[in-house]
């Protein structure tokens, strides 16, 4: 891996956001309708810094530990934090208000315990809600067949707001393998968004990665999780 010095941590956002441009204009979607989430996990705090003064805005954490001493040193109006990883409930009241999106819910009993903790704090806290695509055993989500269901109990959470869904392909799938996953969850969002919720917006749908992200953007995606081809792979 090459060293990760300024000028190519710059060069590398560059070259995505300039990548992500095209796929926009590809796929025939307006410049500006998808945003790049640079996940920051083993990230330090000063290649971060680099990202941010090279563009960087949205920054994506996977471990509340790590997370929230970044959070502290990046105060600027201007840098929203994302929860990406898994999220266990005991660690829920730690990320309330503190994250301005959770890409994880994954379960009922997840939301409900974000609603209850964003209560205890004054706050309503946004989400999406997590799919499971490939329906892998391994893997958290809620089961496509399942989630269209889910959302109208979810929905009567007065302190959370669901904007959208999230997935992970299979991690067999790459490129091309990997839009049938993206479409379906596309579909998904027109579903829960015909069922006209008041307090469930379909807008976000947040997938692909570093290897996939052009083919999610044709399929719809409005937020895209990028790290390794940012910051190099990743030292855990």
């Amino acid at each position: 891996m090459e060293p990760l010095i300024p000028d190519t941590i710059a060069k590398r956002v560059q070259s995505i956001l300039t990548k992500i441009r095209l796929a926009e204009e590809k796929a025939g979607r307006p410049a500006g309708t998808v945003r790049l989430v640079a996940a920051t996990k083993t990230v330090t705090v000063e290649h971060i810094a680099e990202g941010v003064r090279a563009g960087l805005c949205m920054l994506g954490e996977n471990r509340v530990q790590e997370a929230l001493p970044k959070i502290a040193v990046f105060t600027e109006a201007s840098v929203q934090w994302h929860f990406i990883g898994q999220l266990q409930r005991r660690k829920v009241r730690s990320v309330i208000g503190r994250f301005d999106l959770i890409h994880s819910v994954d379960t009922v009993d997840l939301a409900q315990e974000i609603n209850r903790r964003a209560e205890e704090a004054g706050c309503r806290q946004n989400v999406l809600l997590e799919v499971n695509i490939g329906g892998e055993p391994t893997k958290a989500g809620f089961h496509p067949d399942d989630v269209v269901r889910s959302v109208p109990m979810m929905a009567q959470f007065s302190h959370m707001c669901i904007k959208g869904l999230m997935t992970i392909p299979p991690p067999t799938a790459g490129q091309d393998s990997a839009r049938p996953y993206f479409r379906t969850l596309h579909e998904l969002a027109r579903q829960i968004a015909a069922l006209n919720l008041p307090t469930v917006g379909m807008d976000e749908l947040s997938m692909g990665m570093s290897n996939d992200y052009d083919v999610a953007i044709e399929e719809g995606a409005t937020l895209v999780r990028v790290g390794t081809a940012i910051f190099g792979a990743r030292h855990v």
